[in-house]
């Protein structure tokens, strides 16, 4: 039972004060993981006229085969004239770091547009700035800028490199902010910060982020304004249980522009 094209699932257990919150993948024998090169019709999909495809780090740690798809896909992309994003989201449980950099340095050549952090450039791309030790955020935003102009110079397909940032105070109240790095003007746009943002649920804000700026781009917003939404939607996703959730675009452009969580009647 449950060993041919499954359903794969994600559970996560929330941490409270000093607890950290844990999340199990349960991704075995899942029908994503079976991919394989050829079984999506990726030309037919893009000929109808898609602006955007977007992947992340955890499809192609399922198996090798989700890791060719993810190749055919961005390839196939950026011959249609697609913008291509990806995020950097490693994840420990579901492949080693030594894979996941083989892997990945196969993938980043053909992206437009790259969420990571500064552990992500270090551990994986082996990147790093004067002042920053191994593993750690940098505290001034500069620093991640110095990070993102050395990554954009070993790949220069990226045009645009973000990332959340946050302050953990306790397992259900962060400091959370987006920083949205533009290759072409050397430009790094900070957003507002949520200060002591109460965490319904620890995950999806990468998610939530990319999407967010996904989002500001594809309507014409100035990076800036895009980089705005990519923040309040990530800490909008933090208020609702699970990765996924049901904001409107009038609830994000709220929360964006600054205004309160009073009740609305």
């Amino acid at each position: 039972v449950g060993r041919t094209d499954r359903i794969g699932l994600n559970f996560t257990e929330v941490g409270t004060g000093v607890r950290p919150s844990v999340t199990m993948y349960d991704r075995g024998h899942s029908a994503a993981s079976h991919l394989a090169p050829g079984m999506i019709d990726f030309d037919r999909l893009l000929a109808r006229g898609v602006r955007w495809l977007h992947t992340g780090g955890i499809f192609p740690a399922l198996s090798d085969g989700a890791a060719a798809v993810a190749l055919e896909a961005l390839q196939k992309a950026r011959h249609a004239g697609t913008i291509t994003s990806y995020d950097m989201n490693f994840r420990s449980t579901l492949w080693s770091l030594e894979k996941c950099r083989a892997v990945t340095e196969q993938l980043l050549p053909h992206v437009d547009v790259l969420i990571g952090n500064e552990g992500h450039f270090q551990g994986i791309l082996g990147i790093n700035v004067e002042g920053l030790a191994a593993g750690e955020a940098a505290s001034d935003p500069a620093l991640y800028q110095k990070l993102a102009r050395k990554v954009c110079a070993k790949f220069p397909s990226f045009k645009i490199i973000g990332t959340t940032r946050r302050k953990v105070k306790s397992g259900l109240i962060n400091d959370f902010s987006g920083l949205i790095y533009d290759a072409a003007t050397d430009t790094l746009h900070a957003s507002r910060v949520f200060e002591n943002l109460e965490i319904e649920a620890p995950v999806g804000g990468g998610d939530g982020f990319s999407a967010g700026l996904i989002y500001g781009l594809l309507t014409g917003l100035p990076l800036a304004e895009s980089a705005e939404l990519a923040a309040a939607h990530a800490a909008l996703l933090h208020t609702t249980r699970g990765d996924t959730s049901q904001i409107t675009a009038e609830e994000l452009r709220h929360v964006a522009a600054g205004g309160s969580a009073r009740i609305r009647r």
